[in-house]
């Protein structure tokens, strides 16, 4: 049996060594032409990701990530408020991008791939791209995240929607935090929750995955409200385009930029003022809610964010694909069939996907004060 993976991001590497674990034939097309590269650096560690690590037969040579003893809460005078013994390890994009790609044959990764779009009978599936690939498969998978192209074929109008607040974000390399950050921070995951906003900071590996004190990184992230001109000025780069919901680094508009820095000299605590200080590429993204009905269409399905977003206050996108992947690859095996094992998949992790969902946006909208939500997810 073979898959076509539409994304070659973590969802469908993910997946594409799952299905290689229980025999299955794969190839992963990726419309990106460079090599990928993690815009965030940080990611919560949960139990799915080791399962699906261990499942596909991913052996780490250490440890996935950084532990972070317990939580801090600082006010905006930098004096703790609050604080908790939670141990939890914080890993990064990159770290697991690099295990699960190496993990995977090249010679069934293709970049550069953009998907037309797809046929499907009941013999079969055949993908087309806008180069003029061609590929066939038993079963087509779209793991090609919020903007999904094989989401759009198959739900033609189902999109994200803005939750009503942005994230700002930046990582800072360890070694450059004066003593003072260090000792107030220490190795903790780190908030300040302000009226209307929540900025929150963790350790992750280096940018080339170092777990050794002193090269690692510090990841934060400040949730902001913003509708109207606000939204609009934060998602149009500095050449003058509006972004559909992120600028990336390097592309803020100089103007958004200095309103952004003077909002976080006025508003945040001491430490986390200097993060945003040293931080060289602000990003900006929107958050975003989705669901959809159905995750099967016959020979073809969703999953990972092409299916459902979570809001990141949830830390379980990433848990979530892993989960996806390995529940599919669990299903396959144990039904000689395609229909029924798909649609035992489904009933599991359409479940899940709307509960994960909905979670995030009662835990979002109550962290932002948002009591009007604009339909949240549908």
């Amino acid at each position: 049996m073979k898959a076509i993976i539409i994304g070659g991001s973590l969802a469908g590497l993910f997946t594409a060594n799952a299905l290689t674990a229980i025999g299955w034939q794969v190839e992963v097309f990726e419309r990106s032409e460079s090599e990928l590269d993690s815009r965030g650096g940080g990611i919560v560690l949960q139990p799915e990701v080791v399962e699906a690590f261990v499942f596909s037969s991913i052996r780490p040579s250490g440890e996935l990530g950084v532990t972070a003893p317990g939580r801090q809460y600082l006010d905006a005078s930098g004096l703790m408020i609050g604080n908790a013994r939670q141990p939890q390890m914080q890993t990064s994009w990159n770290l697991l991008y690099g295990y699960l790609k190496g993990a995977l044959d090249s010679a069934h990764y293709h970049q550069g791939a953009e998907l037309s779009h797809f046929e499907q009978d009941e013999h079969g599936v055949r993908a087309f791209f806008t180069d003029g690939r061609e590929a066939t498969g038993d079963l087509l998978i779209g793991a090609d995240g919020p903007g999904s192209a094989v989401r759009s074929q198959l739900l033609p109008g189902l999109a994200p929607q803005y939750a009503g607040y942005l994230v700002w974000r930046g990582l800072v390399d360890e070694h450059r935090l004066p003593d003072s950050v260090v000792k107030a921070l220490g190795d903790d995951f780190v908030f300040q929750q302000n009226p209307e906003s929540l900025m929150l900071q963790y350790k992750v590996p280096g940018s080339h995955s170092e777990l050794t004190p002193g090269l690692r990184r510090n990841n934060w992230l400040w949730y902001i409200k913003a509708e109207g001109e606000a939204l609009e000025a934060a998602l149009t780069d500095k050449n003058g385009v509006r972004r559909g919901h992120s600028v990336p680094p390097g592309l803020l508009a100089a103007s958004e930029e200095s309103r952004f820095r003077a909002l976080a000299d006025t508003q945040l605590n001491p430490a986390f003022k200097e993060l945003v200080r040293l931080t060289d590429d602000l990003f900006v993204q929107a958050i975003l809610d989705l669901k959809v009905p159905r995750m099967v269409f016959g020979r073809a399905l969703l999953l990972g964010d092409a299916a459902f977003i979570p809001r990141p206050h949830t830390a379980g996108s990433t848990a979530k694909a892993a989960a996806n992947a390995l529940a599919l690859a669990r299903a396959l095996q144990n039904h000689s069939a395609l229909e029924p094992a798909l649609a035992q998949w489904q009933q599991q992790q359409l479940t899940e996907g709307q509960r994960m969902v909905d979670w995030g946006v009662r835990m979002g909208n109550r962290l932002m004060a948002i009591t009007h939500p604009k339909g949240g997810a549908k």
